[in-house]
């Protein structure tokens, strides 16, 4: 998932009563923990969370905090669940003195760090550090130093129903080749074969780029303009000439509904609407990685997920990294909890994710292991700044608008600058 995209949709727009911080609506809060008062408590931290779309996250998150209160009750903690646009509302309030003390970002960011935003938490790992997978610590580390816990990873693929490819006599699509021709033959003047957005394109680009064995920012140096991006975003392009992509549907990709509903039998979405899906349609799907552009190149699945933080101009900096320890190093049960309980999440610890029950039989467990195999970050440099133009290039160039070598050349000049600001 495009954590940037989720900030704004997929775990957003939830209602609420709304708390005005520096002009900006920002969400509804919580009483401090601890009996429902911060009685007797000498610090209240403020903890930031975005609007999740599963059922019982907020109720979850905040008898988490209450649970922390009873262990440490000389601290008591605020939980402001935040609906909308997430990151923009964050990144505004970092630069005031209303700044929470605790917050998680998804898609994580290094400018934070550099900027001295966040604070480094190597000590609060211990241990434990081992036990974290790889890739998750490579994620929040910068200059050596790890700015965040990773809290849940969230994983992305293509979901496609059985029954339906079977009828059409589809084998599940294993080349890019072959997703193009599935999602043509399943096309019907009353349905479309595949959806990936409902802008045609979503996570598309990326993934075209990462399956060709293209990057997107490699050592502080925008590649998305590589003679192998510029030939699979391009080949993106066919999906849209074939007019088998479903277009403008009520929800985007990271909801279910399209695929959930029959309104089309292949669809990117995310780990976390799995168990929406085996409501709706019991065993009759199947996951696929993103295929491989071509031989030689490889198989995508999208790792993204969200990433617990520290102001590190708050007023309660220890008290703050005292929660974050307790909470997403110490509390094995309830990171289990947090996995699991509410839609699928991969715990990016790897002895919790061994235990996490409903992640070892079925298409979680095979969704785990495409993850484990072809799992793909995007890079700790793609903010909005680096990513908008790479995007804006490849709608054009989906819709056949411009030279796609010169697009991506123009896009890779504007996010280079981005990045270059970010690492100054």
């Amino acid at each position: 998932m495009s954590a940037q995209r989720a900030q704004l949709s997929r775990r957003g727009f939830l209602g609420g009563s709304l708390l005005f911080v520096a002009g900006a609506a920002i969400g509804c809060t919580t009483s401090p923990t601890g009996g429902g008062s911060s009685s007797g408590a000498k610090t209240t931290l403020n903890l930031w969370s975005h609007a999740y779309g599963e059922a019982g996250t907020q109720q979850a998150l905040t008898r988490y905090a209450t649970e922390f209160t009873k262990a440490n009750p000389d601290i008591a903690v605020k939980v402001t669940w935040v609906p909308g646009d997430y990151a923009s509302k964050l990144n505004a309030t970092l630069l005031t003195d209303a700044a929470p003390d605790v917050f998680e970002i998804g898609d994580f960011n290094e400018g934070l760090a550099r900027r001295g935003q966040i604070a480094a938490l190597d000590d609060l790992y211990g241990s434990a550090k081992s036990d974290f997978n790889e890739g998750d610590l490579d994620l929040v580390t910068i200059d050596g130093k790890l700015y965040g816990i990773k809290s849940i990873d969230d994983v992305m693929m293509l979901y496609y129903r059985k029954s339906v490819l079977a009828k059409a006599g589809i084998t599940p699509p294993d080349s890019f080749d072959a997703l193009v021709a599935a999602a043509k033959a399943l096309t019907t003047k009353d349905n479309k074969g595949l959806y990936v957005g409902s802008d045609g394109i979503g996570d598309s680009p990326s993934l075209a780029v990462f399956s060709n064995g293209g990057d997107l920012v490699t050592d502080g140096k925008v590649a998305f303009a590589s003679p192998q991006a510029v030939e699979a975003v391009t080949g993106l392009k066919r999906l849209h000439d074939d007019r088998s992509l479903l277009l403008g549907f009520t929800t985007d990709w990271w909801d279910p509904a399209a695929f959930a509903q029959g309104v089309v039998p292949m669809q990117w979405c995310g780990l976390w609407a799995m168990p929406a899906i085996s409501t709706a349609l019991g065993d009759d799907f199947g996951v696929l990685p993103w295929p491989a552009f071509k031989s030689g190149g490889a198989p995508v699945v999208r790792v993204g997920g969200w990433t617990s933080c520290v102001n590190a101009k708050g007023k309660n900096l220890e008290a703050a990294k005292k929660f974050v320890k307790w909470l997403w190093v110490e509390q094995t049960q309830l990171q289990k909890d947090w996995s699991e309980s509410y839609g699928f999440h991969v715990p990016p610890r790897k002895s919790v994710a061994a235990t996490a029950d409903k992640l070892t039989q079925g298409a979680a467990k095979e969704t785990v292991e495409l993850a484990a195999k072809y799992g793909k970050h995007n890079p700790n440099t793609w903010d909005s700044a680096v990513s908008t133009p790479f995007a804006a290039a490849a709608t054009k160039i989906a819709a056949g608008k411009g030279d796609p070598a010169q697009l991506l050349a123009d896009a890779a000049k504007q996010a280079q600058a981005a990045v270059d600001k970010q690492r100054s």
